[in-house]
């Protein structure tokens, strides 16, 4: 089974036992978290989502990325700003889809 589904604004197109990386949820290590926002499940598509459709996964970890560097600057005017962020993340992994 196949499934598309909406969390933290973006897509996610999953089978069951995939790993994926998604923005935060607040929800502890080892907790079940289902989606119930669904677009697509093999081959059905949903008006915008698909009606009874959820995605059931489990929380392995939460963590945060690596760290990037924002550098902002204006050439000639002395203007330089040096900025640091890690975004924080979930990781899951698909443990059922409901059709």
């Amino acid at each position: 089974m196949k499934a598309v589904f909406v969390t933290g604004g973006k897509q996610y197109y999953v089978t069951v036992g995939d790993t994926i990386y998604v923005e935060k949820i607040d929800a502890e290590v080892g907790k079940t978290v289902k989606f119930d926002e669904v677009l697509f499940v093999d081959g059905e598509y949903g008006n915008p989502t698909v009606k009874g459709a959820s995605v059931e996964c489990k929380v392995e970890r939460q963590g945060k990325n690596k760290k990037i560097i924002v550098f902002k600057y204006r050439p000639k005017k002395k203007f330089r700003k040096k900025q640091g962020h890690r975004q924080p993340y979930t990781k899951l992994v698909v443990t059922k889809i409901n059709k």
